[in-house]
């Protein structure tokens, strides 16, 4: 059995999260993705490691970099440009997430690449866009999330927009997308025998991962707001916090349908054909009361005796999971999103694994994130280098 993308061979050079994400995603699904980096500094990534940490390993640079192959390269020297374009020669794919104008100092732009390597599909990540008037600008993943409309519909109303916990969400979507874009060029390339350019930005990323929302105001002018718990229009549709202090999430769209069973689980019979209450339009008008009365309720019992009790009567519902609830769930384990693997410095670890699951073989860790320039002397000597040639380059500081 191989992996879909076996045999596809990836440059990587990219800085941070959304580039890295892409790159992973393709190494998951068996290319050989290399990752290159300056051989002073490397992917500033490296260095984000969050204070509380105590782990051997830096969990940013990890997560992002895993199943790829690392090579130091200084392409701000001609020495070490000549030595990318040898490697592109082999190469399927280019990805890259730099700044505008850097790479194009470079003369790696996609108009310099593409007539020399015709097979090349050139992928590049940004901020906002390759067209218009803030091209140029510098972005994170925050400032996507604000931009594309993200934090306008989070937090409580009257309230100022949360600094969003998951972090580089922006940044995940772009990359996930950006490896979407590219496999699909690989895909056309098979059937057309050239490469494209595929570019991806964090702002059109995040405009598309809340579609829903900007396409409801593209049709009709209305723009959602910010939410209180306390007056959804389906209390049906919501948290609620049990004895223990957990909170679970009750998910009847179609309220009505439940609404009986809901109120026997509860002991809430009472309230059943209460005229405010007894259908989705009431309980939407009279959402602050019966909420009140819900979450009184509630504080009955822990979470795990509610889920049990609206599971059994077919009730959709679940926990808001920490991330310890998470790494211990059982559910987590048996489709292998979460996975055991033997690094070579830190010993056996857990990883977050591929969310996608193949009949013939799924994706896994194979690797863990390179040391910098880790594999640089196998990665040259593969594409024809000799030895002597690779002490020179190191004797010259280029890779």
């Amino acid at each position: 059995m191989t992996l879909p993308l076996a045999g596809i061979k990836v440059l990587e050079l990219t800085v941070f999260q959304q580039g890295p994400v892409a790159g992973a995603m393709l190494a998951d699904m068996g290319a050989d993705v290399i990752k290159i980096e300056d051989p002073q500094r490397g992917d500033p990534g490296r260095g984000l490691v969050w204070r509380s940490d105590n782990s051997l390993l830096n969990t940013y640079f990890e997560c992002h970099n895993r199943n790829k192959r690392g090579l130091s390269l200084d392409l701000k020297k001609e020495q070490g440009r000549e030595v990318f374009h040898k490697l592109l020669a082999s190469a399927d794919v280019f990805l890259h997430n730099l700044r505008p104008g850097v790479i194009e100092g470079w003369g790696l732009d996609y108009k310099n690449l593409s007539g020399k390597y015709p097979r090349l599909v050139y992928a590049s990540g940004n901020g906002f866009g390759g067209q218009g008037p803030d091209t140029d600008k510098p972005s994170f993943d925050i400032i996507a999330q604000g931009r594309g409309g993200m934090l306008s519909v989070t937090g409580e109303p009257g309230q100022p927009p949360p600094l969003i916990q998951v972090i580089g969400a922006a940044d995940w979507v772009g990359g996930v997308i950006l490896a979407y874009g590219i496999m699909s060029a690989l895909f056309e390339r098979e059937r057309s025998g050239t490469g494209q350019e595929v570019e991806v930005s964090l702002l059109g990323s995040q405009v598309a991962f809340g579609q829903l929302a900007l396409q409801r105001f593209l049709f009709s002018g209305k723009s959602p707001g910010k939410l209180s718990r306390n007056r959804v229009a389906n209390p049906l549709w919501n948290t609620y916090q049990a004895s223990d202090g957990k909170w679970l999430i009750v998910a009847a769209l179609q309220a009505d349908r439940h609404w009986a069973n809901f109120c026997k689980v509860l002991d809430l019979e009472h309230v059943r054909d209460d005229a405010r209450f007894n259908c989705i339009a009431t309980r939407r008008e009279h959402a602050p009361e019966i909420i009140s009365i819900l979450d009184e309720a509630f504080r009955r019992k822990d979470c795990a005796a509610w889920i049990k009790a609206l599971e059994a009567v077919d009730i959709p519902c679940g926990p808001v999971n920490n991330y310890q609830d998470l790494a211990n769930d059982p559910q987590m384990a048996a489709n292998s999103y979460i996975l055991d693997y033997e690094h070579p410095t830190a010993g056996h670890i857990k990883m977050v694994g591929n969310p996608v699951r193949l009949s013939k073989e799924s994706p896994g860790i194979r690797m863990g994130a390179p040391e910098l320039g880790q594999h640089k002397e196998e990665i040259l000597l593969e594409s024809g280098f000799s030895w002597g040639e690779i002490a020179k380059l190191a004797e010259q500081d280029i890779i």
